[in-house]
């Protein structure tokens, strides 16, 4: 697919229809402390263009809150997030001395007489981020496969509370040790993370057979975590993507147990072997408990999907598990340690170690319901993002050359209804993107002296999107070039308008609040 050229040409009988109300001159927005949100243009009837919803940003002109203004209004925010914007833009002519023509709309194009002219507020809008984007991994460790492993501050606290629980247990096997006993506990900390680490690459090996992309590898706070980008194509991928975990952990045991033979249990390494045996053991167990976000979990959905045939109600039975698996834990763990049934003494009264106990229990059951809810928000985005569709979010944009007053290029785009500005060359090849927030930066006065140019942005190579991205892939696409605004083209290199990210943002944050 080819997105590298690009004339402004329009094709025969693509041209969009006027149906996006173009806005009037657009009004100084503010006070001077930078670009602020602008009034949505007044149609000709009288009635307000504003999409339903609309509400005014802090910066937002006295029009927006409730006062009068004169002077004329600006253009609209873009679709909400998540939501299905169809306002396509058409190919427009280019044109550098006399005004775009309104053009009509193709057949099946929805049409959307509420959106004026392009504005997304401060123009901060950036492609919507993960949220595991948003944070820091951690020290990084190293990148196995390419894929980097990193070491949540977390665990650093947990290194320190297994090497003072296990210290004080190898001091009593071993009392002969002193305080060298909590340097073999810490040394036992870093084998059994160790093994987490193993455990979680084998989640990732499996992913990168599969094809699926893994963002990363995170120990943290009671484990580790592999944060594969996709969903498996098939329900028998989705088991043996989670299968693989707990059965690498099996078999690790089973070598731990195997070394245990070799040695005296009553020495260190005996001591080592055997509690990373039994760790591993339990880290199995645990995991194959069959609620999300464990791996048990992902095979109940893995089996519930290839049953009913629906990857969402699979999501949807695991996760409500999870959260049952969650409040068993928190009931069920303390009742289990205070009775002895997982070989501790009974207890008959409340001390520490019960105080510890709950602690732990609450610790482990807010982390399986939290895991079971993002469990069900992902699901719910991975059903939705296919809504996103570069197509249908992309605005009208019309070609003006780079002398062309600012005042004279919005009255063009209010000829034309579209809702941005596109630099060609005396070719009409586009070359850079007028920046809406510098649009709205401009008195009203001054925009007839200001050229368009000098508020444009040069179209870098990843700032050209195809109209055929959608989903996970255009979220890609933005994501490796953050921008505001973009350049869409059609496979030919045609001019189809310009995408903002702040209405990709919108969109995709109103799709995750939408229920399944």
């Amino acid at each position: 697919m080819d997105v590298s050229g690009g004339r402004g040409q329009p094709r025969p009988g693509n041209d969009e229809s006027a149906e996006h109300t173009g806005p009037e001159a657009q009004a100084p927005g503010g006070t001077g402390d930078g670009p602020t949100t602008p009034s949505a243009p007044t149609p000709a009837d009288g009635t307000d263009a504003r999409p339903e919803g609309h509400t005014p940003g802090p910066g937002a002109p006295p029009s927006e809150r409730g006062t009068p203004q004169d002077t004329g209004a600006a253009p609209d925010d873009a679709p909400a997030p998540g939501q299905d914007r169809h306002r396509t833009p058409a190919h427009t002519e280019p044109v550098a001395d006399r005004p775009a023509r309104p053009s009509q709309a193709p057949a099946g194009r929805p049409e959307h007489p509420d959106h004026p002219f392009a504005h997304s507020g401060s123009g901060k809008g950036q492609p919507p981020q993960r949220p595991e984007e948003r944070k820091r991994g951690g020290l990084l460790m190293g990148r196995p496969f390419g894929v980097p492993v990193y070491v949540a501050p977390s665990w650093f606290l947990v290194a320190i509370l297994i090497t003072w629980v296990f210290g004080g247990q190898i001091d009593r096997v071993l009392p002969e040790l002193g305080a060298v006993s909590y340097l073999v506990s810490l040394f036992f900390a870093v084998a059994f993370y160790a093994s987490v680490l193993v455990h979680e690459l084998a989640h990732t090996l499996a992913a990168l057979r599969f094809k699926l992309p893994v963002r990363r590898i995170q120990l943290q706070f009671f484990g580790g975590v592999s944060e594969i980008e996709k969903e498996a194509e098939t329900p028998g991928r989705e088991f043996v993507l989670a299968f693989v975990g707990p059965l690498l952990s099996l078999v690790l045991a089973g070598l731990f147990y195997l070394g245990l033979l070799a040695v005296d249990p009553g020495s260190v390494p005996g001591v080592l072997l055997a509690g990373l045996m039994v760790s591993n053991l339990i880290v199995a167990a645990f995991n194959l408990l069959p609620g999300l976000p464990l791996d048990g979990g992902r095979m109940l959905r893995a089996v519930v999907w290839a049953i009913t045939g629906k990857p969402m109600a699979g999501t949807v039975v695991a996760a409500w598990v999870g959260r049952a698996l969650a409040v068993c834990v928190l009931i069920g763990l303390p009742l289990l340690t205070q009775s002895g049934a997982l070989g501790s003494d009974a207890v008959d009264n409340v001390g520490m170690d019960t105080v510890l106990d709950a602690l732990l229990a609450a610790i482990l059951a807010a982390i399986i319901w939290t895991g079971a809810g993002n469990s069900l928000r992902m699901a719910r985005l991975r059903e939705h993002l296919p809504e996103l569709r570069a197509r249908t979010l992309t605005r009208r944009a019309v070609p003006v050359e780079s002398d062309t007053p600012l005042s004279e290029g919005l009255r063009r785009a209010n000829a034309a209804g579209a809702r941005a500005l596109v630099v060609v060359d005396a070719d009409g090849v586009p070359v850079s993107l007028v920046r809406e927030a510098a649009i709205v930066g401009v008195p009203e006065h001054r925009r007839p002296w200001v050229p368009v140019g000098t508020l444009a942005q040069d179209i870098t190579e990843g700032m050209r999107v195809s109209a055929e991205l959608a989903g996970e892939e255009l979220l890609d696409a933005l994501r490796a070039t953050p921008a505001t605004e973009y350049l869409v083209v059609e496979e030919t290199g045609e001019i189809y308008g310009v995408l903002s990210a702040a209405d990709v943002e919108r969109a995709f944050v109103k799709a995750m609040a939408r229920p399944s």
